[in-house]
Formats: structure tokens, sequence, C-alpha cells
């Protein structure tokens, strides 16, 4: 059904942003028995909740008039838990009521509170803050509350588990008697509802029906993973979606950075998220996602919080969320307006049957299977060629005089084969994964199956030859970074790679065969001159006089994911016990 009445400049923005009917969640709140009451509403994430109670109090607010008064003490207070929900509500808010004259003030912890006072001296109608910044402000007697109309309290449930009680009722308690509360939560516990009946009058309680048509327009998969692989699962599947912005979630701030550095390493546009940046840092990894410089986030559950990026289509669960709840806040990200959205889990045998309860609990059904092989991409990548802008876009006139002089020196096929080899280097290379399969343990699909074949092919390649790499535990290597590194680096194959052995200052490995003179010229010419190897006649040690491949001792970082090296500095030491990583 299209909007009931409105405000004519809500109307107007609501028109400009192509809303032509309102969500469940927003026609709810616009009934007339809901008009200048209080509110208790269930929602769930993505639902349309924050339009929602921007036309809730539009009533209250604006009245008959078309436009607010002059600016001066708030009419408004929204409270949410985190910075990113505050901002993206400030955003939200600002067009929804520009056509009122609003001035709508964003009050968040990370941000100058100084120039948060300034702004609020200066008037304002709406603040939308947390709770913890938002209480500093009361305290320094910064906000005035005595014009307050309305007080909105966004994803209430989630502030009560972060331990934001106190901070709420000390703000509420400041607040006028007569303002209107309206309490927006995913979830109704106990203390919730406790909260509303301290805070709230005759509030009416709205659950909004459907409350799964969250998942109607996600959908689930499992893959299943051996755990050793899952680094390169999730870059097999990050490219078989080519999605365009994609999250990618994990349960610790290491496993972020881990994660993030190597899909940085392996030629993806990554921003991390995590609690251990500062605000200047999420604005910036946010902004580059919105912007498109950046097509991949890779997060930790309290960091994403609150996140809205309308080109979300596709999350990826690289550790298993705890419960339910966290899983289907993490898929939420996506499938969000009407919008479609894929959310797949990575799956260990040894846990799939807890994905497989939690996917229960959760009401969805998810499809399983194996991830996404090398093979099975690069035949995506065939068939998607002809949609690269290469393609699509028009050739401006030098290109095509460029292309005249090109075919009268080479001929079609030629060309063609460059074209297929452009195309191809500017996507990150896909990498041979396992499935671990329906029936099989973990550490049954560690071991592959015996191949007389890859013996006589490594055969036909020749004795290895050892070297030598200034990197080691102390400097965060392990072999799913540094096998990319070195076959990139070095203009090698990953089967030309033997065996890894990584020391507290030093790494040692394997080039197979004729490769060994290839990657030790490659080497020396690409990449920093930081990152150093030597040629070592056997795993016993170094030859009496060693060649060095690489070199200098530039001040250049090594690759991202690694502590920078101590150029020149080798240690034949094989052990020592790691460090524990900062």
């Amino acid at each position: 059904m299209p909007f009931p009445t409105l405000p004519a400049p809500l109307a107007r923005a609501l028109t400009e942003r192509s809303y032509d009917e309102p969500t469940p969640v927003q026609a709810a709140v616009l009934e007339d028995r809901a008009t200048g009451r209080d509110m208790l509403v269930s929602a769930q994430t993505g639902s349309g909740k924050t339009v929602a109670y921007g036309l809730a109090f539009a009533d209250t607010l604006l009245g008959d008039a078309e436009a607010l008064p002059a600016p001066g003490a708030p009419l408004a207070l929204v409270i949410a838990p985190t910075r990113e929900l505050a901002l993206q509500v400030h955003r939200e808010l600002s067009w929804l009521y520009a056509g009122a004259g609003a001035r709508v003030v964003a009050c968040v912890g990370g941000m100058d509170p100084r120039r948060e006072h300034r702004a609020l001296q200066e008037g304002v109608h709406i603040v939308v803050g947390t709770p913890g910044r938002l209480r500093d402000h009361l305290e320094r007697r910064n906000l005035v509350t005595e014009a307050m109309r309305a007080v909105v309290l966004d994803e209430a449930d989630e502030m009560l588990d972060l331990g934001f009680r106190d901070d709420l009722e000390f703000i509420l308690s400041a607040t006028p008697q007569e303002r209107r509360t309206l309490l927006f939560s995913a979830t109704l516990p106990k203390a919730i509802a406790t909260l509303a009946e301290r805070y709230q009058r005759d509030a009416l309680r709205i659950a909004v029906k459907g409350q799964d048509r969250g998942h109607s327009d996600i959908a689930y998969r499992a893959v299943r993973v051996v755990p050793r692989e899952i680094e390169h699962v999730v870059l097999n599947i990050l490219r078989a979606a080519e999605a365009q912005t994609a999250i990618v979630f994990c349960n610790t701030r290491n496993a972020v950075r881990h994660l993030q550095a190597g899909l940085t390493e392996r030629g993806f546009s990554a921003v991390a998220l995590s609690g251990e940046l500062g605000q200047g840092e999420r604005n910036a990894a946010l902004q580059a996602l919105r912007d498109g410089r950046a097509r991949v986030c890779v997060a930790t559950d309290v960091a994403a919080r609150g996140i809205d990026l309308p080109t979300v289509s596709l999350v990826v669960h690289a550790d298993l969320p705890h419960d339910a709840e966290v899983l289907q806040h993490r898929s939420g990200r996506t499938g969000r307006a009407g919008r479609k959205g894929t959310s797949i889990l990575l799956v260990p045998n040894a846990r799939r049957r807890r994905a497989e309860q939690m996917l229960q609990i959760a009401g969805v059904n998810a499809e399983w299977s194996g991830p996404p092989s090398a093979d099975e991409i690069r035949r995506r990548d065939a068939e998607r060629v002809f949609d690269d802008p290469l393609f699509t876009e028009p050739p401006a006139e030098e290109d095509v005089a460029l292309a005249e002089t090109l075919l009268a020196q080479r001929s079609p096929q030629e060309l063609a084969a460059a074209l297929a080899r452009v195309y191809r280097t500017r996507l990150p290379a896909p990498e041979e994964v396992t499935d671990p399969g329906e029936g099989r343990t973990t550490k049954d699909a560690r071991k592959a199956p015996y191949d007389p074949r890859d013996a006589e092919r490594i055969e036909a390649m020749g004795p290895a030859v050892w070297f030598r790499l200034n990197l080691g535990r102390r400097d965060n290597a392990d072999p799913r970074r540094l096998l990319p590194l070195l076959t990139r680096r070095g203009g090698i194959d990953r089967q030309e790679i033997g065996a890894i052995r990584i020391f507290e200052r030093e790494t040692k490995f394997e080039v197979r065969g004729g490769a060994a003179a290839r990657f030790a010229a490659s080497f020396a010419r690409n990449g920093s001159p930081e990152l150093q190897v030597e040629a070592l006649t056997g795993d016993a040690g170094p030859p009496p006089e060693r060649k060095r491949m690489g070199g200098g001792t530039s001040g250049e970082d090594g690759p991202k994911g690694f502590k920078s090296p101590r150029a020149g500095k080798h240690s034949r030491a094989a052990g020592g016990k790691p460090r524990r990583p900062a």
C-alpha cells in the first residue's frame, strides 16, 4: 500500500529516494492507533526501522507546520548502541528531514567532543548519539533536554547487552516526563520489558508480523572445508561470487588482521574493521567500501554492528558464529530493503553438527556443498569475460587507432591471447582446495590420496634446491601467506614449491627442479629488497659461498601481514619457542 498522508517535506524526501510503499514496520508505526503514543516495537535489522521512527515522531515535531522552527534546544533524541549505527541514523534522518529545515547533530565516541559542544550551542533539532557520549554531554550541561518531545532507543536489546543500562536510565531520567518514548528492538527480552514499564506510558506494543521475511531475501549456503584451507576457500568464494561488496566475519581481531592481510597480498581491495581501530580508521574503511575503492570488508561482530552498506550482496562466515542470533545478525548485513543476498558458512566436518543446530534454531535451510574449485572459477571467468569493462566500455579514438596498428602486425589469435592474459592478470589467482566430503573427518581430509603420477611428475622436475628467507615466526610468517608471496614474486607455480619449514628468525623452503634458477632471478627483480632469499646446498646449512638473491637494506615494508624483517640478519638456529602474537 502507498504511504499514508505525511508532512509535505517528508513525503517529497521519500519520493526522491524512490520509496513507493512502506515496509511492514513503517506501515505499523503510521497507523492511526500509533499517533502520539509511546511505542515498543520489535523488528529485525534491515527492516527500515530508522525511517520508521523518523516518520513516527514527525507529527510530534512538526504538527501541522511544513518546516521546523529555528534551531535551538533539541526536539528529539535518538540513542544507538554503536558509533557506526549512530552515524548511519544521522545520515538517514538528515535526508528525511532536509526539506523541513532540520539540523541533525551526531554525538558519538571517538569524535571531538568540543566540536559537538559547539554544534549543540549553535542550535539543533535532532540529536543522534551513543549512550556514553550523550551522558557525558548531559553531565557537562552541553546537552539541554527541556524542549525534547521524543526520545528513541534504537537496538535497545544490544545496548543492554553492551552494558549501557545505567547510561540509558540516566539519560531517560534527564528528559521531560511528557516526552514520547519509542523503543525499537530486534528481540524483546525481559530486561527490555522492564525498561519499557519504567519509562513508557501506555505504550503500544508492535511486533512486525512475518519476522522471518529477513530470510526470504537471503540464500544460505554451508560449505564443507578443511580447517587449514579456510583462507583459500574464502578467496575462492570471493572470486566465484564477484560480489560488488562482501563482508567476511571472523571471531577475533587477530583473525581479522591475518585474513585481511592475506586477501590484500593476493590482490583483493580489502579493508579491516575491528575494535582495535580508531574512529578515523573505521570511518575511512567504511568510506572506501561506500565509494567502491574497497570491495571486501573483514570484520569482527562488534565492529560490524550497525553497518548498512546497500551494495553488500555476500556475507561469508570464515569463523562459525557463536550462536543463531549472531548468525542472523551477521547475515542481516545483506538482503536488506528487498535486495537479494547470500550468506555462506564455512564448516569443518568436526563442527558440522553444531552448524546444523545453529541453522535449525535460526529457522533457515542451507544448501550444503564443497568449496568452489579453481577449475570452476576459471570456467566462470571465461563466461564473465564479455561483462568486463574491457568489452562493455566504448573504445576511445586512440584505442581504435592502436587496434588497427596491432591488427596490421599481429594475428587476431595472438591479440586475443594477449587480451586473455591481461584479463587473467587483473584477477586474483584461484586456489586449489579440498572438499572433505560428507562422511570424512577433518583428520581424514588432511591425508591426500596417493597418486603415483604426482611422484613421477615431481621426479621429472629434477632435484630440489633449498632456499632460506629472512622471515620467521617472530615476523608472523606462516605457509598460507608465504606460499602466494613466493609464487608471485618468484614467478613459479605452487606445485614447484616443496616443503616449507618455519623457524624463529627464518624460513627454509624447497624449489623443485629447474624452477630454482628462474625463481632466484625473478625474486631478485620483484618486490621489496628488504625481503631476501639465499640458496642453500642442502637442509643442513648454506654452502661456503652464498649468493644473496634480493638484497639491499631499504626501509620499504615487507608484504602485508608480516612484520618487517631485519635485513641482513640471518640465524642458522632451527628452533626456539614462538613468541606470543601481539
